[in-house]
């Protein structure tokens, strides 16, 4: 840090991205990236604009706006086009929480929250999860602060109930409830089907997960339109180019072949389910998990000596140090051809250890 570092920020703790090694090729389970490639239309779309690069954006991203309104069913001024989900997150709580109405989330969760809370001076407070790594809805029933929750939840990959949801959005008719869905396709029910019921929520999703574009960067936002508006006026005056030429044909092509996608998402849920058996025969426990990861833990190993002796042999998972989840590694789920191979050395691990 240098002697010209804020002092507002000087003791600001950033968010830690999964780690992307160069040293070998890896089996890559640790960033819940899709095992499937992007369609080829998404391909020739991100050829094309890049051929006119010398132009800007469409700052309204009317095209991929129009698109995610006709998938989700509601208007396009209800939808905000973002870099990725984590600015549109940003953006919300810049928008909607302050001293008068401060954060409140679980205390294992998305590790960015903390940092837009911190980074944006907003107190919050962190509710703990049950024994059973649940989110309890009652923690956030007539909460009086702005309610941020990704459901299904990261790292456990357990959700709430559209039930529970609407609970929390109508018992804070005063406050932004945010629900943060980057898993939202691999099982769960969004909470979409509600921002015309409720003007207090927000949805968020990602293109990263389920589209195959992590790297592409594009997110999204449904809400009341005086909500999005909020948010467009935070974007404007912050970048109003904030999507990228390639990023934003890339996204309008692949919601054209949104049926490519969610087919690959069949065969995620498929995969998963495979591989929670697999584990389970070896002793493993498993949380319910209804994203395109697992959150998995053995009595026979070590959580961390388990991430290390994969990441030796080539395979990479996630591994948090927070004690309450130490034990744990979260697991990707990749093709099967991947998830046998996890599967066969772990076990090769067991029987060494």
């Amino acid at each position: 840090m240098s002697r010209y570092f804020t002092e507002k920020l000087k003791n600001l703790t950033p968010y830690t991205p999964g780690e992307q090694p160069k040293d070998m090729q890896y089996i890559k389970l640790n960033t819940n990236e899709s095992p499937f490639p992007p369609s080829q239309a998404v391909g020739e779309a991100v050829l094309r604009e890049s051929q006119k690069l010398q132009l800007y954006s469409d700052p309204e991203s009317v095209s991929v706006r129009e698109r995610i309104a006709e998938i989700y069913g509601v208007k396009s001024n209800q939808v905000i086009v973002t870099n990725g989900s984590d600015e549109v997150l940003n953006f919300a709580f810049m928008a909607f929480a302050d001293d008068k109405s401060p954060l409140i989330f679980p205390n294992i969760t998305y590790g960015f929250y903390p940092v837009f809370a911190e980074l944006n001076h907003i107190p919050y407070t962190e509710k703990p999860l049950k024994d059973d790594f649940t989110i309890d809805a009652n923690d956030y029933i007539g909460a009086n602060k702005t309610v941020v929750i990704a459901n299904p939840n990261a790292p456990t990959g357990i959700m709430l109930s559209l039930d529970e949801i609407e609970n929390i959005v109508k018992s804070n008719p005063d406050n932004i409830v945010i629900i943060d869905e980057a898993y939202v396709d691999f099982g769960a029910q969004s909470a979409v089907q509600l921002v015309d019921k409720y003007d207090n929520l927000l949805v968020v999703q990602t293109f990263s997960k389920s589209r195959s574009m992590a790297g592409a960067r594009l997110g999204f936002a449904i809400g009341n339109k005086s909500l999005i508006a909020d948010l467009n006026t935070i974007r404007y005056s912050t970048n109003p180019y904030n999507v990228n030429r390639m990023t934003d044909a890339a996204g309008a092509a692949a919601l054209v072949d949104n049926d490519y996608y969610m087919t690959n998402c069949q065969t995620i849920i498929k995969n998963r389910e495979w591989t929670v058996a697999e584990l389970e025969k070896l002793g493993f426990e498993v949380l319910d998990s209804k994203t395109n990861f697992v959150f998995a833990k053995s009595d026979k190993i070590d959580g961390e000596k388990l991430y290390l002796e994969l990441k030796n042999r080539g395979i990479l998972v996630r591994h948090f140090t927070k004690e309450i989840i130490c034990q744990y590694n979260r697991i990707t789920i990749g093709t099967m051809e991947q998830m046998q191979k996890l599967i066969e050395t772990i076990t090769l691990i067991l029987e060494e250890n």
